[in-house]
């Protein structure tokens, strides 16, 4: 989950800095499609975090929240400063002019045009304990799974609906926008990363069944998705494509059920790829908060000239250079960080 995660994240990115160059229609239908195909990252980064957290930890809060502090929000806080500081221009809705607006940034994920799913994250680890909760309550009361998750599908659609309402191109679109970036955006992801874990047996079977099922379903879905994308006309904008609408949670859904399904049949062959995602699903955290760095500084050193010559071309570029420098670094600040603190010790 969180290597594809990841993995389709940094398209997301190097597709709207290429939206900003005034490509032609056809290459806006090309990113527009793209877009939406890749549109599943925060849905599926906070499933694979709930499942992962429920299945390795030993659910006691003050030790998890230690660990999460080394390896979440150290690195935040270190890349939140290096963004305000070194691009302050990459900033969100409004740019720091003294202290007080500098912290005011920093929290609230306007820092660099990705920020602001951290902001969300990072508040699911806060409140972990009551997602153990959830497990443990469908562990000793297993009869009432499918009342919670029918009680938190219709929950979220009426969220969702409420936001649309309101939020997406409704009066509260622009002093509402922190509704983006609050757990309960996202709560649904969460409940069911956990349930998945709880219930892993019997999901393993379901997915073995489904998969095809799932394939005529993200089809479906997609075409739905695009259909609305492209309903707004031309220029395209991806604001038009938020994760709070009906098709997208769908979408996301169905494409967590594809990921499962895979990887229930890569981990039951074995397949000799398993250490390598595993490797790369360590460092896909720090390697999504560097993303956008390593794209502005390609974008400042020619991406952006490639991309105005044939945009296909140069988004493949910027996405392929832009993929090898977040892992790279990410990696290589991780081995940075170890012996700091093996030396401060």
């Amino acid at each position: 989950m969180k290597v594809f995660a990841c993995t389709a994240v940094m398209m997301q990115t190097v597709l709207s800095f290429a939206l900003k160059t005034d490509p032609s229609q056809n290459y806006q239908i090309i990113i527009g499609l793209l877009y939406n195909l890749v549109k599943f990252t925060a849905p599926v980064f906070i499933f694979g975090i709930l499942y992962s957290t429920t299945r390795n930890t030993d659910r006691v809060y003050l030790p998890y929240l230690k660990r999460q502090w080394s390896s979440l929000f150290v690195p935040t806080i270190l890349w939140t400063l290096i963004y305000l500081l070194v691009f302050p221009r990459l900033q969100q809705v409004n740019s720091y002019h003294n202290i007080g607006s500098f912290i005011w940034q920093f929290i609230n994920g306007n820092a660099a045009p990705h920020l602001w799913y951290n902001t969300m994250m990072l508040q699911f680890i806060f409140l972990m304990p009551l997602f153990w909760f959830l497990a443990k309550f469908i562990e000793q009361h297993r009869n009432y799974t499918f009342l919670i998750l029918a009680l938190t599908f219709v929950g979220y659609f009426l969220w969702i609906y409420f936001y649309d309402l309101n939020v997406f191109h409704g009066v509260h679109e622009q002093d509402w926008y922190l509704f983006d970036r609050i757990f309960i955006s996202f709560i649904i992801y969460g409940i069911f990363g956990t349930l998945a874990w709880v219930k892993r047996t019997k999901l393993e079977l379901i997915m073995k069944r489904v998969w095809p099922f799932l394939i005529l379903s993200f089809i479906a879905i997609f075409t739905w998705t695009n259909r609305e994308l492209f309903a707004y006309g031309f220029p395209i904008k991806l604001t038009n494509a938020p994760y709070y609408k009906p098709s997208m949670t769908l979408y996301s859904l169905i494409v967590i059920g594809l990921i499962m399904a895979f990887a229930i049949k890569q981990i039951n062959d074995p397949s000799k790829y398993l250490p390598l995602v595993h490797f790369l699903s360590t460092y896909a955290y720090r390697a999504y908060l560097s993303n956008v760095f390593w794209l502005q500084v390609i974008w400042m050193f020619g991406g952006r000239n490639i991309i105005f010559v044939n945009p296909l071309l140069g988004i493949i570029t910027c996405y392929l250079i832009t993929w090898i420098l977040s892992f790279s670094s990410a990696y290589f600040f991780h081995i940075i960080w170890n012996k700091i603190k093996k030396s401060g010790a």
